[in-house]
């Protein structure tokens, strides 16, 4: 609790912007591309930030390549759900529930 994920792009001190084809989960640490472009092609590294110890540290990039051939490698088709078995909220808050659909 409390730690805070973001990911930089090809070095760029600005942070990937979450948008309709991008989303960083807050719960994995993940970052999430929906139909790659060929924009989206270069080395993305996580950050993860602790704003209690107002420390950051960065992981080593990862780069994303453009398949042409239409392969899925690892992600084939399916749900990922990462619900917690109970979740607890205050009446009037406000509980946000990750639900992923991966694949083709």
């Amino acid at each position: 609790p409390g730690l805070s994920y973001t990911w930089i792009f090809n070095n760029n001190p600005l942070y990937v912007q979450e948008d309709s084809r991008r989303f960083v989960s807050q719960e994995t640490g993940n970052l999430y591309i929906a139909k790659v472009e060929p924009s989206d092609v270069g080395n993305y590294t996580c950050v993860v930030t602790n704003p209690d110890a107002e420390q950051s540290v960065q992981g080593p990039p990862t780069p994303l390549i453009l398949r042409s051939d239409g392969v899925m490698g690892e992600y084939e088709p399916k749900i990922e759900v990462r619900f917690p078995e109970t979740t607890y909220a205050a009446k009037g808050s406000s509980v946000k529930l990750e639900c992923f659909a991966l694949g083709k």
